[in-house]
């Protein structure tokens, strides 16, 4: 006997998935009369608990059930504090203590590398926040087709929950977003329809410095601002330059893609500049709408702190930075090395990164517009082998023949900054043939609320005998 839509059950989570759902299991006899294991996904859940759940998605392989009543909670469950909890995408652990999700993503840390054969005692408990709210620099809203403004639907990309409050962005982006909002009905503007392709408004990105305070408000819409669009626009911009004296930067960002992203065509200042500035472990980076920086400045801080530390650079020697981005790595440890080189795919990352030393008075950079493939042996060849080797790459990892270019460069020291320690664990493994030892896994929690967690570890080369695999 199958499970049918709106069937009521009760079970116990057995454990969380990958994004932080419940996941828990019925029996049920097939078509034969055999016993049959039917998964369910149970979001909003916590390990242990013993839950009445609606089934909502019963033909799906990996069935979605809706929790309606907690019969046994998790001892560390709490209320949620947003109003939007229960729906919206942003977060997923608002109802877990914040002491236990930061036990939860040390404990992941230790079962990822585990699985690769290390010893999870190198992991050190994760480094929460103090405050784990309103800790986001940077939030992408989107436009729902009548206007609205929102975040995703848990788990339905094509549903914009409208929000009144969002309890992990700054505050003053919050106030500013929902100025945005009241001038869309004000003047009746419609958002874009991802089915019909119609509609004007697609996402709004707020993004502010808590160094400095400056903000940016990036309007993406269909078409220009202009011809029957001039009076609202003009309105916003008066709305804007009135109420939020820190908005420096406010730009119209025009997007006729079908993708749904947040890209530009033409790009529109309406007021102020078409960057920010923000700074990060006393230096100073210019941030444009598509520029990549850490979404957490106070955690990012302590990143570049560890990162320093396991580092150790030393001012007579080579250095390379592997998925530098914009050099927020790179300026505080080209000022402690003899000379960096940087290397990064994205071309406008790099000029933002070589623009950032300038404005630094940093004169010891090379930055490199490559893949790190390719890019470590063209700065290999003119460079020679570094002392020190950094890479922060995205949650894919670096890879399997990237982990061994950089094993056969031999670098003494290598800093591994991770945003998954899932492809960490697997990329490092890649190391052990070359000589390298793991000392240590930091965990950093950049996103609380979220399963996402963030590491920085120490290898270090033990073994001269370097194989070249």
């Amino acid at each position: 006997m199958t499970i049918t839509q709106g069937e009521t059950l009760v079970t116990e989570i057995r454990q969380l998935d990958a994004k932080g759902s419940g996941q828990a299991a019925v029996w049920r006899e097939n078509e034969h009369g055999n016993p049959k294991k039917l998964k369910l996904t149970i979001p909003q859940t916590l390990p242990g608990e013993k839950v009445r759940v609606t089934v909502d998605r019963p033909d799906r392989r990996r069935r979605k059930a809706i929790p309606e009543e907690i019969l046994e909670a998790h001892p560390e469950r709490v209320v949620p504090p947003c109003p939007h909890f229960d729906r919206c995408g942003g977060c997923v652990w608002q109802h877990w203590d914040y002491t236990g999700q930061l036990k939860q993503k040390t404990d992941h840390v230790k079962q990822a590398i585990a699985a690769q054969g290390f010893a999870p005692d190198l992991v050190h408990d994760t480094i929460g926040m103090e405050q784990p709210w309103h800790y986001r620099n940077k939030m992408e809203f989107t436009f729902a087709p009548d206007g609205s403004l929102g975040l995703h639907e848990q788990g339905n990309f094509r549903k914009i929950i409208s929000l009144e409050s969002c309890l992990i962005a700054g505050k003053e982006m919050v106030t500013a977003a929902m100025e945005v909002a009241n001038w869309v009905k004000d003047h009746q503007l419609k958002g874009y329809d991802k089915d019909t392709h119609e509609g004007l408004l697609r996402h709004l990105m707020v993004r502010q410095s808590f160094a400095t305070g400056e903000m940016m408000l990036a309007l993406f819409a269909t078409k220009a601002p202009t011809g029957d669009l001039e009076q609202a626009v003009s309105d916003l911009t008066a709305r804007i330059n009135e109420k939020f004296s820190q908005v420096k930067s406010l730009l119209w960002l025009e997007n006729t893609q079908w993708a749904d992203r947040t890209q530009s065509e033409h790009t529109h200042v309406l007021a102020g500049r078409d960057f920010i500035y923000d700074e990060m472990a006393g230096y100073r980076f210019r941030l444009w709408f598509d520029t990549f920086f850490q979404t957490n400045p106070t955690q990012a801080q302590k990143l570049v702190e560890l990162a320093l530390e396991m580092g150790q650079p030393k001012e007579t020697e080579k250095m390379i930075d592997l998925f530098c981005g914009v050099g927020t790595f790179s300026l505080p440890f080209a000022s402690r090395v003899e000379k960096l080189a940087g290397i990064e795919i994205v071309e406008t990352s790099i000029e933002s990164a070589k623009r950032n030393a300038k404005d630094n008075g940093i004169s010891n950079t090379y930055f490199l517009a490559k893949d790190a493939r390719k890019g470590i042996d063209q700065v290999l060849e003119s460079f020679g082998n570094p002392e020190l080797l950094l890479l922060d790459p995205p949650r894919s990892g670096a890879g399997g023949k990237v982990m061994r270019k950089i094993g056969r460069s031999k670098p003494e020291r290598i800093v591994y900054v991770s945003c998954n320690p899932d492809t960490f664990a697997t990329d490092i493994k890649e190391l052990e043939p070359f000589g390298y030892t793991l000392k240590a896994v930091q965990p950093v929690d950049l996103f609380p609320h979220t399963v996402h967690v963030e590491c920085v570890a120490q290898l270090i080369l033990s073994d001269e005998s370097n194989p070249t695999a």
